[in-house]
């Protein structure tokens, strides 16, 4: 089991992501077997958790510590599959504004690059999933 804390909360923002990012990545996360799901984004050095509410981001250089989250999706208002899902940007470091300005793309790369590799494994693969517990700040 892995353990992720963060600090506290230094902003919330409204943002989007595009349909084909977030229908990709709630598919991914439905496909493996654990509670959570490890895509790595490697051009970056960050690692994105995705769980059942929300997409932790943490550094390679600061492992257990989250820098930023995306949670609170809401693709009920969406009147298409194919329109962007709102959710809600919140940060815990100040790095963090730098790393949103590129990480979007780089997690749409990653997520679709992940997706067409999990559609070639053998019933014998499995996607990397791992037993997360993340703390919050008390």
């Amino acid at each position: 089991m892995e353990y992720f804390k963060t600090g506290k909360i230094l902003g919330v923002e409204q943002r989007s992501l595009p349909a084909s990012t977030y229908n990709i990545m709630r598919t991914l996360f439905h496909q493996c077997t654990q509670p959570c799901l490890f895509i790595p984004i490697r051009s970056m050095q960050y690692q994105a958790i995705v769980d059942d509410k929300e997409v932790a981001f943490v550094y390679a250089h600061r492992r257990s510590h989250i820098e930023f989250s995306w949670r609170h999706f809401q693709p009920q208002l969406r009147e298409s599959l194919n329109d962007p899902v709102s959710y809600e940007f919140v940060y815990y470091d100040k790095q963090a504004l730098e790393t949103m300005q590129r990480i979007q793309s780089e997690f749409h790369k990653f997520t679709h690059q992940l997706y067409e590799r999990s559609h070639e494994l053998t019933p014998n693969d499995q996607l990397v999933t791992k037993n997360v517990t993340v703390l919050k700040p008390t």
